[in-house]
């Protein structure tokens, strides 16, 4: 019976927030650097403190470049989550599946080190990999969701 590991909510939430953050902060910055000379009200708009003389000042130059930043950066994030949504972790009858091309077999499994477990949530693993080489790989709780389950899998079948 294999058990799962799926990425962690709590980093698919925040790339979420990042996602939202810079979108926002691009829209902000686009009105202001490009909208705010159509300002209907009658208070001083952001256009008028900032242009003298049709010379932008560096506040307003900022506001203008800064959009065509915060979009491609949300962009990234968003490409970012869509790879990362799907990732999981799989304890299998014989090996543990990090990725479709990452595999390793339990009789590769040398040792367990879950000393910090309990206080930081992760725990690391020290294997041979296929050219005889000593790998130790971290697998944390804050990257995965139910690495608990997959740990005590694991020295069940280490053991």
């Amino acid at each position: 019976m294999a058990i799962e590991a799926p990425y962690s909510k709590h980093n698919k939430t925040n790339l979420k927030i990042w996602i939202v953050l810079f979108v926002g902060l691009a829209i902000a910055f686009a009105y202001d650097g490009y909208l705010s000379e159509y300002e209907w009200s009658r208070r001083r708009s952001f256009y008028e403190e900032h242009v003298k003389d049709g010379i932008p000042d560096t506040d307003m130059v900022l506001n203008q470049k800064l959009p065509f930043v915060l979009f491609p950066l949300a962009a990234i994030v968003t490409g970012w989550l869509l790879v990362r949504r799907n990732k999981r972790l799989i304890a299998g009858d014989h090996e543990l599946m990090i990725s479709a091309r990452k595999k390793i077999p339990y009789e590769a499994i040398e040792k367990i080190d879950k000393t910090y477990f309990d206080k930081k949530g992760f725990f690391i693993i020290t294997y041979k990999d296929r050219n005889g080489n000593e790998v130790s790989r971290k697998i944390s709780g804050r990257q995965y969701d139910n690495v608990g389950s997959i740990l005590d899998h694991l020295v069940a079948k280490i053991s």
